[in-house]
């Protein structure tokens, strides 16, 4: 790696972190689809799928206490994503639900409380609408495990929990802020720890000293893709993405247009990253193939954090095309090569003396 690259990549690094800091404070698009868009597609997609919840439409509605008007439990269902009888994990250290009625908290009457301990998994029993609470509108009253019921602000519940379903809470867990530095500084360390592998054994690396497989150089690509893809989402289409969050599917063609995309790069993931486990064991020796496992790890690591951050700010695109073209371009140089060296047996770009050992070759 030349000094010009490293120190490029480390601003690079130092770019990310600044903009890491305020991650979850970017606040959507003013270019982004319109709710009222994404609501229909998943009003559409409930119906299709013949929702329990859908089926209520027309026939009848629910009626919260504390509303002076019926609300359509398929329309607060799709603005919401959530219902009566939906399963949340606790994931802050508890979780405070409050034991008298909702009127009673609003009208400031004496009341008290209990907690839910972090893992514990709770459901919607009731919601409430309270148009003169002038903190939140909607309640929410949850059942726990003990057959406790309690109240709490939507605004405040959603804050501390994470929905119930092992995807969710997977996605919950790479959003979270604390991992993204983790990862950045695991990256680092792994990156800098290559480095001086390649100087000095001239181990091989993607994008460096590749091997002669296209996996690995298609997996960096696609996974730098998909962390550019999966942030223009939050970005353009935010309600999209938290239905998917609150109801997560490994279907690629069970979503909205967006996130079938989204879907088919995550599983396209997968098996390149099978194909390339296969094709490094059989180009590589045991030891050399862990390092260079290693290698494509930390870089595809780096490319999710670079990618997913920088392009929330509309700087991971151009970068994206820079990055994709540098790829492929540099893997086509590397393997252009038609000559090997009749010495020491490796590549050569054209005839005549061999840049690794000196021989001439005729």
């Amino acid at each position: 790696m030349s000094r010009k690259g490293l120190i490029g990549l480390i601003h690079l690094m130092l770019l990310t972190f600044l903009f890491t800091g305020c991650y979850h404070k970017k606040t959507p698009s003013s270019f982004r689809i319109p709710d009222s868009i994404q609501e229909a597609q998943i009003s559409a997609r409930l119906e299709i799928r013949s929702d329990s919840i859908s089926k209520q439409k027309g026939s009848k509605n629910i009626e919260w206490s504390g509303s002076r008007s019926k609300i359509d439990s398929l329309a607060f269902r799709v603005k919401h994503h959530y219902s009566q009888g939906f399963n949340f994990i606790v994931k802050s250290d508890s979780l405070i639900l409050l034991h008298q009625q909702p009127e009673e908290a609003v009208n400031n009457m004496k009341t008290d409380s209990f907690s839910v301990k972090n893992g514990k998994e709770v459901v919607v029993a009731d919601i409430r609408i309270m148009p003169n609470d002038e903190k939140d509108s909607i309640w929410v009253q949850i059942a726990t495990e003990d057959y406790a019921f309690g109240w709490i602000h939507e605004s405040r519940l959603l804050k501390l929990v994470d929905p119930a379903d092992p995807i969710s809470q997977f996605i919950s867990t790479f959003s979270n802020i604390h991992l993204l530095f983790f990862l950045i500084i695991i990256s680092i360390m792994g990156i800098g720890y290559l480095v001086r592998k390649i100087l000095k054994k001239k181990a091989h690396i993607v994008h460096i000293n590749d091997i002669s497989s296209f996996y690995p150089t298609l997996l960096a690509v696609i996974v730098a893709l998909s962390a550019a893809f999966y942030a223009s989402i939050q970005l353009f289409a935010p309600e999209t993405w938290r239905e998917f969050y609150f109801h997560p599917s490994l279907n690629p063609f069970s979503q909205p247009i967006l996130l079938n995309i989204f879907l088919v790069l995550v599983w396209a993931m997968l098996i390149i990253g099978i194909a390339t486990i296969d094709d490094v064991r059989r180009l590589l020796k045991s030891g050399e193939a862990l390092l260079y496992l290693s290698g494509l790890v930390a870089v595809c690591a780096l490319n999710y954090i670079v990618f997913s951050v920088l392009t929330l700010y509309y700087i991971g695109y151009p970068l994206l095309v820079a990055y994709i073209y540098y790829a492929f371009r540099l893997y086509l140089y590397k393997n252009s090569d038609t000559y090997y060296c009749g010495n020491c047996g490796l590549r050569l770009h054209r005839k005549g003396r061999c840049p690794h050992c000196g021989a001439i070759n005729e």
